[in-house]
C-alpha cells in the first residue's frame, strides 16, 4: 500500500469507506503504485459487509490531475504495462456497492472519467472538468466514450473528450455530469452524508435496484477493452511521444 491513497472510516458515518487521493504536490496525479492501493482497497471493501458505500475524495482544491504522465512515458517505451489502471477500471464496472465522489477542484482525465461510474458526484464551485486525451496523441478511456454521449449528449461529449475543452462546475450541473454542486467548504460534509444514506438503506434492495439502473456491465466492459488496446497502440505514436516529451521538458 501507498500512503498517496488514504483510507478512511468515519466512525460518524458507520458503513462508509472514504478512498482519497493523498498526493496533493502532484495534483493527485495517479501512479500505478495508486492503483494498486485503490484495487486492493476496492476489493476488500467489496468484499466486507460492514462496507456499504464508497466515497473517492481528493485534497483541498485539487480531485484528481489524471494519471501521471511520467508514468505514461514509461508505459510508451515497452518497459512497464498499466495493468493496475485496467484493473481499477473493471473493478468500477464489477463492483456491487454504491461509488460516490466529492470534487473540489481540478478533475482531470481519469479524474473526470471516474466519475462516470459513480452513482452520485458532488462537487465544488470551483471544480473543473478537463479530458485532454487528444491533445496528448491519446483516445478516451474508462469507458468514457460510451458512458459520456449516455449521460450528457453527444454535442458535450464531443466538445469534453475530442474538443479538449473544460466543463466547469455549473455546466457540469446542467448537463447532469454532476448530482449537486456546493461550496467548497461543505463538500465533504455533504458527500459525506449521501454516503451515509444509502449506508443506511436495505442492502440488497439498493443493490438490485442499482443494477437495474447500471444495466448489463458486458457492453461496458467491452468498451473499456476497445479503448485500453487502443490507448496502448495511442502510447507508442509518435504524436504521443513527442506531447509527453513537450510535457516533461517543460
Amino acid at each position: 500500500m501507498t500512503d498517496e491513497i488514504t483510507i478512511d472510516h468515519p466512525s460518524d458515518h458507520p458503513g462508509v469507506r472514504v478512498l482519497r487521493f493523498n498526493r496533493p504536490q502532484k495534483k493527485n496525479a495517479l501512479t500505478q503504485a495508486m492503483y494498486r492501493s485503490l484495487n486492493a482497497a476496492l476489493d476488500e471493501a467489496e468484499a466486507s459487509d460492514a462496507v456499504r458505500a464508497i466515497v473517492f475524495l481528493g485534497s483541498e482544491g485539487c480531485f484528481c490531475a489524471g494519471n501521471d504522465l511520467a508514468d505514461f512515458a514509461t508505459m510508451a517505451t515497452g518497459s512497464a504495462v498499466g495493468g493496475e489502471t485496467l484493473g481499477f477500471l473493471r473493478r468500477l464496472v464489477e463492483g456491487s456497492k454504491p461509488l460516490l465522489s466529492g470534487v473540489d477542484g481540478l478533475a482531470v482525465g481519469i479524474g473526470t472519467t471516474l466519475t462516470l461510474h459513480c452513482d452520485l458526484t458532488v462537487a465544488s464551485e470551483r471544480a473543473l472538468f478537463k479530458t485532454p486525451f487528444v491533445d496528448l496523441g491519446l483516445v478516451p478511456e474508462a469507458g468514457s466514450s460510451l458512458l459520456l454521449p449516455r449521460l450528457i449528449g453527444h454535442q458535450r461529449a464531443f466538445a469534453l473528450l475530442c474538443a479538449g475543452l473544460s466543463m466547469s462546475a455549473t455546466e457540469a450541473l446542467q448537463s447532469g455530469l454532476i448530482a449537486r454542486l456546493v461550496p467548497a467548504e461543505v463538500l465533504e460534509r455533504e458527500t459525506l452524508a449521501l454516503a451515509a444514506l444509502l449506508a443506511s438503506k436495505p442492502p440488497e434492495a439498493l443493490r438490485l435496484s442499482r443494477q437495474l439502473l447500471r444495466g448489463d456491465p458486458d457492453k461496458l466492459s467491452a468498451r473499456i477493452d476497445e479503448e485500453a488496446a487502443l490507448f496502448a497502440s495511442r502510447l507508442q505514436s509518435p504524436e504521443a511521444q513527442a506531447a509527453f516529451a513537450a510535457f516533461l521538458n517543460r
